[in-house]
């Protein structure tokens, strides 16, 4: 009798499930090891305010969330993409809805019943779980000798194929630390930079009056647009926050890719905040320019263009006393207001990350060449992409192609 092949899954976020239940599905033994108590950590905490599990939109737009990287996602996201999430949530007992953005989420907006769901089915398929399993990757390494430090000391694990789903690098806390990069490169495989990725920014400048009064609270419907040194160009309405030291929310998330790059390049990089998407410059200066009379400025603004709060205090931030009087600079500057950005917050801050094992040091199956029988998927790889379903779609499907890689590779 022939026994199954073992593979060992190392990382228990959605890629790494996702790589256990079609490994599972094909006959394999399978482990899941983590170094945390419970598997899944970062996906309950994404689901705290609604788990957004992926997005409605047409394929084609879809893949143009990926960038640079749409190429090599797209395979992966062919065999496994939004619709598929949809039919896999359908088929653990969760129904699914679309909301008005165009995002899919559980009818519940929970991520608990889901993931218990999946895991109850994972484990009566056999897949085993082992806890507390922190992966050595600093000793020696291959799939067939695995070393964990356990509670009960450090093990060595034999395996016939391993896939290795340990995150980026945000939010440590939670499991995902990135320590993985060096060792990784140490054996050969290239591994671009660790970066912050969905984040905030330092830099505004903001006065200590402004902190004081507006830190925490949101822009909303604005509109932000930047062009970097490339001529790449970034515009889009929707909304974001005002921190103490800069900006952040969804709005900046989406531009953060294009904003870190061009900080890195360029030292710094400035944005245009439109405070009235909706009026075009020509409205806005006549609602400026109408007769006040007796009405203060900060009346007049709030009663012509309902300009107040925050959306007030940026101006005063950016334009004199003198030039606030100018009817044409005001105007112009309502439409467009600067503001200098000089740093990406922490990466352990960020809701993603940038770089990781890059696709040229991998075969078509996720499989490194310079380990055969050791695959790779999840936001370990070389990808990013913006919060709206894009990020756990993505990691789904590459933990389902680095298993089809193992699948093909074990012969099972």
């Amino acid at each position: 009798m022939t026994l199954s092949p073992t593979v060992a899954v190392i990382g228990g976020g959605p890629a790494g499930l996702m790589a256990a239940e079609t490994l599972s599905a094909s006959g394999a033994q399978v482990h899941v090891y983590d170094a945390m108590p419970s598997v899944g950590r970062k996906f309950l905490l994404a689901g705290r305010g609604g788990l957004n599990l992926t997005h409605s939109e047409p394929f084609d737009i879809f893949m143009s969330r990926f960038g640079e990287r749409r190429a090599q996602l797209e395979p992966m996201l062919a065999a496994f993409g939004p619709q598929q999430v949809r039919d896999w949530a359908a088929g653990l007992g969760i129904e699914t809805f679309v909301g008005t953005s165009g995002r899919v989420f559980p009818t519940d907006m929970k991520a608990a019943p889901l993931l218990r769901a999946w895991l109850h089915r994972l484990r009566a398929a056999g897949v085993q779980f082992h806890m507390r399993h922190r992966w050595l990757g600093d000793g020696p390494f291959e799939a067939a000798s695995l070393r964990f430090a356990t509670p009960a000391g450090e093990i060595a694990v034999k395996a016939d194929a391993a896939v290795l789903a340990l995150g980026g690098a945000s939010w440590a806390r939670l499991g995902s630390d990135g320590a993985w990069a060096p060792w990784l490169q140490a054996r050969g495989i290239d591994v671009a930079p660790l970066l912050p990725a969905n984040c905030g920014f330092d830099g505004a400048g903001w006065s200590e009056h402004f902190s004081s009064r507006f830190a925490g609270q949101p822009f909303k419907s604005v509109a932000i647009s930047f062009t970097d040194s490339q001529g790449r160009r970034f515009a889009r309405k929707g909304e974001f926050v005002a921190t103490a030291t800069g900006i952040e929310g969804s709005l900046i998330y989406a531009a953060s890719a294009l904003l870190r790059d061009e900080i890195a390049a360029q030292g710094s990089a400035t944005l245009l905040l439109d405070l009235l998407p909706d009026r075009s410059a020509e409205q806005v200066l006549a609602a400026v320019r109408h007769p006040r009379g007796a009405r203060s400025l900060s009346s007049h603004l709030k009663s012509r263009l309902g300009l107040e709060g925050i959306k007030a205090g940026v101006l005063h931030e950016v334009l004199s006393r003198e030039a606030m009087q100018d009817a044409g600079q005001l105007a112009a500057t309502i439409k467009a207001v600067p503001i200098r950005l000089v740093a990406a917050r922490p990466i352990d801050e960020a809701i993603s990350t940038a770089g990781g094992v890059r696709f040229g040091a991998l075969d078509p199956g996720l499989m490194a060449t310079a380990m055969p029988g050791v695959f790779v998927a999840g936001e370990m790889l070389d990808w990013e992409a913006p919060t709206g379903g894009y990020l756990l779609t993505a990691s789904m499907a590459s933990g389902a192609a680095a298993a089809r890689g193992a699948i093909r590779r074990l012969g099972i």
